[in-house]
């Protein structure tokens, strides 16, 4: 039961009266009307911006409609109060009862409460993490990572049929450059003086195991052969022992994917070709030049005929190669191919999760989706951004290519699984965040993640304490319990918020906004927080009150559902819910 979208049905009901009686044209478009809590609780519950939008439409002012509309919803039920308010919100305060009768609504629901069909049943393919098999997953690649899955979880949650995937970069110069890397490993362990890593390799540690590896197998058979007779299997090499580290990084993350696709796989297979000879159909690929990169002096520019893909008939800015000078593919042509094996598996939403130095990069995509896909799919990426690295207030930096590199396993072994991805979703994906090892391990109430988890580990302390006294908290007693008992303005505030829970899911869901869901549980904790705080100074609103056993099982089942709320929130994030704080 989502008690926001139930009032909206309130607000488009009184619509349709106002239109019965020609008060209101008919035809109105009511999409844009929404149901929110106000900005400032003194000015109700609900408010509505129903006027605001159908004003224009209606050939009347916004304040002259929110007055109808508030004679209209003040004889609705469950409707105690309705005001109008400038420049015509019509604000509105509901019965206790109607936040008190949410409690056996979330306890009969249970780990499905706030589940809703939204997406109903739509395909997404939630591509995220998907780095280069270059070395182990660093800390930079947890935000995306993060992100990702729980965006997977809020959307099938929300009724999309979720794929989860990992594309495998095995293909491209990067590869070459780590076979280089390990090789130059591998004359380091026979005993040569290569000197130090040439600048363009990968200067880690965790490349010396695979050079060992081929080592311990070959001897000396790669010693002083050619480039071109090694290369290959070194890279070969190079990949397969980094993906196996790479699971197992996102296993101590608690990732798990449905599909991984490798892009050599791919290119082998010819379907590069395919999405080329695709496009050709459609009279979108062509040989022409370019014109020269902004910032670049003309008499040092030389344009040369390259294939193109006709990315501007779809929104883009320039025509994108799909040859590079020496003959080879492009990776955006690469990344044609793959993106049109996902819409043959048959997706119809694409979520790209990239890292915010792609930005430029999204253009491109989004014009070849709509032309690979005929308009049947749709590509929607989101940027995640750097995430800034501390200890203790001083800034821990990082480089793969100069070997200095903190390491998503470390990081996660020092933290925690459930601190770092809770932290992680505490920002907007494309804000910037700053990540303390120190500070993100703090019992305090600054601590976002302590915040939420004591709030859960508090109640289930009461429920051991009700145990212990003998108190009856099964399903039955709380299903039975007098809630009319709950009476005190905290009680009531602590009941709204966790009724809120279905929208917040919702509205998550609709923007692809995970954050969203830490953000609410901060609030619901605070909340809950207040009261426990009120119950220690008031004794009369405590949670476990002897000889008033109506008001204890009251109390016990609000908690029960404020309970049932927070694990169900931290689920989607990919979170276990704590009984103890330790």
């Amino acid at each position: 039961m989502n008690v926001f979208s139930d009032f909206r049905d309130t607000v488009a009901a009184a619509v349709a009266a106002l239109q019965r009686r020609g008060e209101l044209p008919e035809g109105l478009d009511l999409e844009r009307i929404t149901v929110e809590p106000p900005r400032d609780p003194a000015h109700g519950q609900m408010a509505t911006n129903a006027a605001l939008v159908l004003a224009r439409a209606a050939r009347r002012r916004p304040m002259e409609i929110a007055a109808l509309l508030r004679e209209e919803i003040e004889g609705a039920a469950e409707v105690v109060e309705a005001e109008v308010a400038p420049p015509g919100f019509v604000n509105v305060r509901l019965s206790d009862d109607l936040w008190r009768r949410q409690i056996p609504v979330v306890l009969r629901a249970g780990e499905d409460y706030g589940r809703c069909d939204l997406g109903r049943g739509l395909r997404v393919n939630d591509e995220y993490c998907s780095a280069n098999p270059t070395g182990p997953l660093h800390v930079g690649h947890g935000r995306g990572t993060v992100y990702g899955d729980a965006l997977a979880n809020l959307l099938d949650f929300a009724g999309y049929r979720v794929t989860r995937e990992y594309y495998v970069n095995d293909g491209g110069a990067q590869i070459e450059a780590m076979a280089r890397s390990v090789h130059h490993r591998y004359r380091e362990l026979l005993g040569e003086n290569p000197g130090p890593m040439p600048d363009g390799l990968y200067p880690l540690e965790e490349l010396i195991p695979v050079a060992k590896a081929i080592l311990e197998r070959d001897g000396d058979r790669w010693a002083g052969r050619p480039e071109e007779e090694w290369l290959e299997l070194f890279g070969r090499e190079g990949v397969e022992a980094m993906m196996a580290r790479i699971r197992e990084d996102l296993d101590a993350l608690g990732v798990r994917y449905d599909v991984f696709v490798s892009e050599r796989e791919l290119i082998a297979a010819g379907r590069i070709e395919e999405a080329i000879a695709f496009l050709e159909t459609k009279g979108l690929v062509y040989t022409g030049t370019l014109p020269p990169p902004k910032g670049k002096q003309m008499e040092d520019w030389e344009p040369v005929p390259q294939l193109l893909f006709r990315s501007t008939a779809f929104g883009d800015d320039i025509d994108r190669p799909l040859r590079r000078s020496n003959g080879a593919w492009t990776y955006f042509a690469a990344d044609l191919a793959y993106h049109l094996d996902k819409i043959r598996r048959g997706a119809d939403l694409l979520i790209d999760v990239w890292g915010a130095d792609h930005g430029g990069y999204v253009k491109r995509m989004q014009a070849a989706v709509k032309a690979l896909g005929e308009g049947r799919a749709e590509l929607v990426v989101k940027l995640c951004q750097l995430v800034r690295l501390y200890s203790g207030g001083e800034p821990l930096k990082m480089s793969k290519r100069a070997g200095r590199t903190v390491w998503l396993r470390e990081v996660v072994e020092e933290v925690g699984r459930d601190v770092f991805r809770f932290i992680m979703l505490t920002r907007k994906n494309d804000a910037p965040l700053e990540f303390d090892l120190r500070k993100v391990v703090e019992q305090s109430k600054d601590n976002p993640v302590f915040y939420v988890q004591y709030a859960h580990a508090r109640i289930c302390s009461v429920f051991r304490n009700a145990a212990e006294a003998g108190i009856a908290t099964d399903p039955e007693t709380l299903a039975a319990a007098p809630l009319d008992r709950l009476r005190d303005p905290a009680e009531l505030d602590l009941l709204r918020q966790m009724a809120g829970w279905p929208r917040v899911v919702e509205g998550a869901a609709r923007s692809f906004e995970p954050h969203r869901i830490a953000f609410y549980l901060h609030d619901l904790a605070g909340a809950f927080h207040a009261l426990w705080t009120r119950g220690k100074e008031e004794p009369g609103l405590r949670f476990l009150l002897a000889g008033e056993p109506g008001s204890t099982a009251a109390r016990l089942a609000m908690l029960a559902a404020v309970r049932r709320v927070i694990a169900n929130g931290l689920r989607l994030m990919g979170v276990k819910p704590v009984e103890e704080m330790h």
